[in-house]
């Protein structure tokens, strides 16, 4: 028995990890383009691109409020 839930165990320490890799890359593509101000140059900057990042902190926030418990999700 001690076997099987290790072998789970062990199955499933390889898929968190497996999707923490994922979201590891994610993150950094984003501060990537974050540090590269969203592929836009101040001069050009619209209200359209203020909108997608608005769009993308919405995003986010609804991540972090999750994974720290606060906003909807706070107890």
């Amino acid at each position: 028995m001690t076997t099987r839930r290790a072998a789970d165990n062990a199955k499933a320490l390889d898929a968190f990890m497996t999707t923490k890799v994922q979201i590891d890359a994610m993150l950094a593509r984003l501060m990537a383009l974050s540090d590269d101000h969203f592929n836009t140059h101040p001069d050009e900057i619209h209200w359209g691109d203020v909108g997608t990042l608005n769009h993308y902190a919405s995003l986010l926030r609804q991540i972090t409020d999750s994974a720290f418990k606060e906003g909807e999700h706070a107890a």
